[in-house]
């Protein structure tokens, strides 16, 4: 027995879209304002996309949608809570009932904070100058304390009302349980590998490689793995991200350094597989729930998955080595493959998020988790960032940051008003790995068809698992679903132990 959709369903569903449809705008004008827009722009900039912010929110807070969503929940007693519609309904509600409790002028504020702020952030960085941005910083925190004091009615724990909006249903208090076991067991596996007698050569990794050689040969891995070219495209950034701006147009950036190897060739698989579950989400379904990547926890797995465990893998670079060498002649010609493999898979403690192996990857995410908080909850003062950073970093990976940009600067989350972002990072190293796992069970000796060259395979199994579901089911109901565990650090601790015990010879 089917039960019959009401018209109001066809009615909710065209409303949301042409409200995606406008957001998709947005999204085009910051991909532009990272990528290409010149750094005058950036004041007519922050007005448009205050404009289109206040606009989006308007439409998405219609009194219409609440009557329509009324109508639809009537509707959907009949249905499983998974079915398509019954998800979309939800998940539409959801949205709805979160953003009629944001004031339009404060959206537009955001949006337009934002903009100014990343400008800012850029400049601020290069100069690695705190000081230039701290009166950005503290208009972004302030404007953020206001949104989760707001969205959260002035109950429990205001950064969860931040966090929430990137890992619906997750708590701050869960994350940091489940942060302590993963830290206790990280802390000793670092300091026995760097207490190790093998340590690879790292400075063949800082030899002439051109960018010109890099960028084809990034753009060549990124279509091994299954990332389309027709539907995407790759450009430079300051700081590399993934944006799609709606079926069929998936965009991925990356930086580049003549002289560094890993920084460019791991953004773009990272990036890459952002993009392959973008372009895996249903295009049927655009504008919907359906459509729509369901955390980005989910999403940061799907991109550390290809990054790590398929990037950095033997497997991988048999395949992919000799054309390294043949892109790279002067740098790798004459550099056993072994000794790469070593070096991509170096672990030792380091400043940049962005270029930190698998193993301290994750210590640089709870500095981040533990300051975010800190600042919602205003126990922290955005002017006293710099000291507490380095604070923290001394304590989880025994370093000081020689300056700003090498320490509280490089990130650009907080700029862009992205606070409760940064735990998703850890959250997706903990998802890939199960799901790693789980795919290896389904599909066998991954390393061997990577080795020929041959990642179709995961590819559309991720797209089966994950990617053609949408939000149909919350983060960990999700990855329980798929791998038949519940959400654990145990897969990541024993991946790197897997990777990173015979290299160092420990246990």
């Amino acid at each position: 027995m089917t039960t019959a959709l009401p018209p109001a369903y066809d009615e909710l569903l065209r409303r949301c879209r042409e409200t995606r449809l406008l957001a998709s705008c947005m999204s085009l004008l910051e991909w532009d304002e990272r990528t290409y827009m010149p750094p005058a722009g950036a004041g007519h900039r922050a007005e448009q996309l205050g404009q289109l912010a206040g606009m989006v929110h308007k439409m998405g807070t219609d009194p219409r949608i609440g009557e329509l969503l009324e109508a639809n929940r009537t509707a959907m007693r009949g249905l499983e809570a998974d079915a398509p519609a019954a998800v979309n309904v939800r998940e539409i509600g959801r949205g709805y009932d979160r953003a009629r409790k944001l004031p339009q002028e404060l959206v537009e504020e955001i949006a337009r904070t934002r903009a100014l702020a990343e400008s800012a952030w850029a400049a601020a960085r290069k100069a690695s100058d705190f000081a230039a941005f701290r009166p950005w910083l503290e208009k972004i925190v302030g404007l953020k304390r206001r949104e989760a004091e707001i969205v959260s009615d002035g109950k429990g724990d205001r950064y969860d009302a931040l966090l929430d909006e990137y890992e619906p249903g997750e708590t701050s208090a869960e994350l940091t349980r489940l942060f302590a076991g993963l830290r206790d067991e990280l802390v000793p596996l670092v300091a026995a590998i760097q207490g190790a007698a093998r340590r690879p050569d790292v400075a063949l990794l800082e030899r002439d490689y051109p960018v010109e050689t890099q960028e084809s040969f990034g753009r060549a891995a990124a279509a091994a793995i299954g990332f389309d070219f027709n539907a995407g495209r790759l450009d430079v950034t300051t700081h590399p991200f993934c944006d799609r701006i709606g079926p069929g147009d998936t965009r991925i950036t990356t930086r580049f350094d003549p002289r560094h190897f890993n920084a460019a060739l791991f953004g773009i698989l990272h990036e890459a597989g952002h993009g392959l579950y973008e372009q895996g989400l249903p295009g049927a379904h655009f504008g919907a729930p359906l459509g729509t990547f369901v955390s980005m926890g989910i999403h940061e797995s799907q991109s550390r998955l290809w990054e790590n465990l398929v990037g950095r893998s033997r497997g991988f670079w048999r395949a992919f080595y000799p054309k390294a060498q043949a892109a790279f002649p002067a740098a790798l010609g004459n550099t056993p493959e072994e000794a790469f493999y070593f070096a991509i898979n170096d672990v030792r403690p380091s400043f940049i998020r962005v270029e930190a192996d698998e193993a301290t990857y994750n210590l640089h995410i709870i500095v981040r988790f533990e300051l975010e908080r800190a600042l919602i909850g205003g126990e922290l003062a955005p002017a006293d960032v710099p000291g507490a950073w380095n604070e923290k970093f001394r304590k989880y990976l025994g370093l000081t940051p020689p300056n700003d940009a090498s320490g509280c600067l490089q990130d650009v989350h907080w700029s862009g008003g992205l606070i409760g972002y940064f735990p998703t990072y850890t959250l997706g190293n903990l998802y890939a790995s199960q799901l790693f796992a789980a795919a290896r069970r389904d599909l066998g000796d991954l390393d061997a068809a990577f080795a020929r060259g041959e990642f179709g395979a995961l590819k559309e199994w991720l797209a089966e698992k994950i990617h053609r579901h949408g939000m149909r089911w919350r983060a960990q109901e999700l990855v329980q679903r798929v791998t038949g565990e519940p959400r654990s650090h145990r897969a990541l601790i024993d991946h790197l132990r897997a990777r990173f015990g015979p290299l160092y010879g420990v246990a």
